[in-house]
């Protein structure tokens, strides 16, 4: 099965595969609360927009990554960015990531819903059996904010990943596997429907 470059549509969301269309905005998004400075993430820089899409493609072309602009569709603004990395479909599975969400559209029903068209995505039209989560042991907002969709957390990579600012980080790994999918199917669809009731009260 190939990987191909489309949106992916919710009731609030809309998944748009990033290109060079999106990169102002999504430089407004990292503004949005100085993301690149969150020690615990990689997120890009505004000024490395380019080259980040640049390495983007590359990997898109090996089949390896893809990501998505993050599009809040009553403002029709960049609010963030997610995607899938590390895809290896002869063994069906993938890594959700990195995610990065302006902080003003944090907690919100941005992340919920768009977790929620990845994880679809992946389970129902690429039909893998396991997905992963990545997060730096020190990132406790991250940790929570993914057993809250409902993954298993499995364990720890000792000594990882060497960080920007030289610490060699601990990465705690986080699960759904196939079998999970129509319970969190459900419970996240419930998240969602909750938000849109307090819109509208």
């Amino acid at each position: 099965m190939n990987i191909e470059k489309k949106p992916l549509l919710g009731a609030r969301v809309k998944l748009e595969p990033l290109d060079k269309s999106h990169l102002n905005r999504l430089s407004d998004a990292l503004r949005d609360g100085e993301l690149w400075k969150v020690k615990e993430t990689d997120i890009p820089h505004p000024n490395e927009l380019l080259d980040y899409l640049k390495k983007t493609e590359a990997s898109f072309r090996q089949q390896k990554k893809i990501v998505f602009a993050i599009i809040d569709l009553e403002s029709q603004r960049v609010v963030g960015c997610t995607g899938f990395y590390d895809i290896r479909m002869r063994h069906k599975k993938a890594i959700i990531g990195p995610t990065f969400i302006a902080s003003s559209w944090q907690r919100t029903h941005v992340n919920t819903e768009s977790k929620y068209l990845l994880l679809k995505h992946a389970f129902e039209s690429w039909e893998l059996n396991r997905i992963e989560f990545y997060s730096d042991v020190l990132n406790i907002r991250s940790r929570n904010a993914i057993r809250r969709l409902g993954a298993i957390e499995e364990g720890f990579l000792r000594q990882h990943r060497l960080m920007k600012d030289g610490r060699v980080r601990d990465t705690v790994v986080h699960s759904i596997i196939r079998p999970q999918w129509p319970r969190i199917e459900r419970n996240l669809r419930h998240k969602m429907a909750t938000y849109e009731l307090a819109l509208s009260a």
